[in-house]
């Protein structure tokens, strides 16, 4: 065979070999997680302050790092959507005091029914915490609201990555809703007199 013939063999054995593979699975795609449908919260203050107090341990049995969209994130544009400073001379702190995810192991049956059954084999924790104060401009404590909002969720044992992540993300969707609903609910009621145009 010549070396021309060759080539055009290896070429093709390539192209076929490239056809045969298969396909890498599509990574999935998620929305960001905003509150910008709500109206804002115009607070008497000159600033505002957004704290990470929680530090995600970054290691088992939290998984919240691992999220598309991580609680954390989604308390974060919470603040960033929702609270405005209309001036003033105090300070508004949102402070976001928890924002964890953890995993745990349910357990399996064994035997004949184990084999054959489908189970629940993982279980996620969410919780979310968060503080507004508003500090005067000594720096003392004129108001505080708080809120938290908790998610619980199991998942079989033969879930994909794909499924996995989308249950995540509906998990911080979810959490999301619930915070929001809370935090709105203990502003109106415990910090009224510190809002400019009330929502």
């Amino acid at each position: 065979m010549s070396a021309r013939h060759l080539l055009g063999a290896l070429l093709a054995c390539g192209a076929l070999l490239a056809g045969c593979a298969e396909p890498r699975p599509a990574t999935p795609r998620f929305a960001d997680i905003t509150f910008q449908q709500y109206p804002k919260f115009n607070f008497a203050v000159g600033k505002i302050e957004i704290v990470r107090e929680y530090a995600p341990p970054l290691r088992a049995p939290n998984v919240d790092q691992l999220f598309p969209v991580t609680p954390m994130q989604m308390a974060e544009q919470w603040a960033r959507d929702r609270l405005v400073a209309a001036g003033g001379t105090g300070e508004l702190r949102y402070v976001i005091k928890r924002a964890s995810v953890v995993e745990s192991q349910l357990p399996k049956s064994t035997g004949i029914r184990g084999a054959f059954t489908n189970e629940q084999t993982e279980r996620y924790d969410a919780v979310v915490e968060v503080e507004i104060e508003i500090r005067n401009e000594r720096g003392y404590r004129d108001g505080i609201a708080s809120a938290r909002a908790e998610r619980r969720q199991t998942v079989a044992e033969d879930i994909s990555l794909a499924d996995r992540e989308k249950t995540w993300f509906a998990m911080t969707e979810g959490l999301g809703r619930d915070l929001n609903q809370e935090i709105e609910r203990n502003i109106k009621s415990g910090l009224p007199r510190f809002l400019v145009y009330p929502p």
